[in-house]
């Protein structure tokens, strides 16, 4: 996790976080089920993310702070593929009342 996103949060706050249900710890997958509710067969998102306001229930601190994923290393496939920088990581900044984050981009 950059520093940038340390101190930010605003994507975990912002998106709903779904994934499929092989990618739950009970399937043989990172990601603790205990964190997760079902969508429908086939699918499931992170809680926190399934409601408004929403914020995932792996996520710790204060947006815009100082913030961690309780889960990083266990983070379910759209948390991994989130680019910070892009322009859904700036939707999620400015939803915060956080400034947009230029071209450089620190994984």
């Amino acid at each position: 996790m950059s520093v940038v996103c340390q101190s930010c949060g605003a994507c975990c706050a912002y998106f709903r976080v779904d994934f499929s249900l092989y990618e739950l710890d009970t399937e043989g997958g990172p990601v603790p089920a205990s964190l997760a509710v079902e969508v429908n067969g086939n699918t499931c998102r992170m809680r926190g993310t399934d409601h408004v306001p929403m914020r995932c229930a792996a996520l710790s601190g204060q947006l815009g702070k100082q913030v961690g994923c309780g889960i990083y290393e266990w983070r379910p496939s759209p948390c991994r593929e989130f680019q910070q920088g892009s322009d859904a990581c700036n939707r999620a900044r400015a939803r915060h009342g956080l400034p947009a984050l230029g071209d450089e981009r620190l994984y």
